[in-house]
Formats: structure tokens, sequence, C-alpha cells
């Protein structure tokens, strides 16, 4: 049996590293995560998505993001497929502490994380409103909404409208998929 030393990285020395690595990493509880590429497929649907989201929130207080930007939770940093924030922003920052809405594309290396640990990390954040999930195999959206009660699931499906009530956007399913309808 080889035993490895797990070295701990403190949040300073991952930000500063963050800022020139040829690639992305993610950051929980002291460990760093080197991020997988994305599938065409799922690039297809967070750009279908993000232009929308854009084109809604334009000329107004709340901005989108899309896979480079942290999101910094209770233990670390996490890359979201899509953010939106609705405040005033620091240009500076390299990371953002208080989405509205947060968007993953599942995919079966990163599913049981996006539905677990994602999930909890994301919705112990006092502004979240909504966590969505996407499916790449299915035209399926499955939103996590935050009301008086907790949060509550909505899933849709071919035909449904989708309501982003976050940040009053309805769109159909089949917009988001445009894309890749005939992949899937």
């Amino acid at each position: 049996m080889k035993l490895e030393k797990i070295k701990y990285v403190s949040v300073e020395e991952y930000l500063e590293s963050e800022k020139v690595a040829s690639e992305r990493h993610e950051y929980f509880d002291g460990a760093i995560v080197a991020m997988v590429g994305a599938s065409t497929i799922h690039n297809l649907i967070a750009s279908s998505l993000s232009s929308a989201f854009h084109a809604h929130l334009r000329d107004t207080t709340c901005h989108v993001f899309q896979s480079d930007m942290k999101v910094r939770v209770e233990h670390g940093f996490y890359y979201p497929d899509i953010l939106v924030v609705c405040n005033k922003l620091d240009p500076k920052s390299y990371y953002q502490t208080d989405p509205v809405l947060i968007v993953e594309i599942l995919s079966g290396s990163t599913e049981a994380k996006d539905r677990l640990e994602k999930r909890v990390a994301y919705q112990n954040l006092s502004s979240m409103e909504e966590y969505v999930l996407i499916s790449q195999d299915k035209m399926k959206v499955e939103i996590l909404r935050r009301d008086n009660d907790g949060w509550q699931k909505e899933t849709y499906t071919n035909n449904d409208v989708v309501n982003f009530s976050s940040i009053g956007l309805m769109i159909s399913i089949e917009e988001i998929y445009n894309d890749v309808q005939e992949y899937i």
C-alpha cells in the first residue's frame, strides 16, 4: 500500500495560483481539483441558455457569467456552467459570493457532485433563489427553487416552458436545446 501526503492549500494560495493556471481548478476545504473539458453538446446548451439570459437581463442590474467565473461557497470555490448575480460588481474580483441563479449542465463525470456536494453548498448561499440542473442526453431541466417552505423541485421536459422565476424569464425547453435536438 502506498500512502500519499495530501497538501493543504490556503484560500489565498488557491486564488493566486488560479490567476496564472493554464487550466481551471475547483477548491474545497483545502484541496484543489482540476476541471475537465466539456463536450460539444454541453457547450452548445450553455451558450444557448447564457445568450437567452444575457438578452433578457440587458439593461438591468443583473449580470450573466459562463464557465470562467468562480462562486465562493462556505468551504471553497466552484466554477458553475452559468451564474447570474444581481448586485453591484467588483470589476477586479475573480469570484462572486451572491448569485441568485446557478446552472450546472450534467455529465457522467460531474452529475453526482452537481446533485449532492455542489447543491448543498449553493443552497447554503443566502442569495440563491434557483439551482438548475440540465441534462445533456435528453430534454430535461430540473430547477430547485427556494420558497417560504425551503426548496422545491420542478422538472421540465418536452414541450414545457421553463420558468426561471429568479430573473423573470420564461423560455421553451426547445429553445434551450435548439442547437442539440438532433443529437439527443
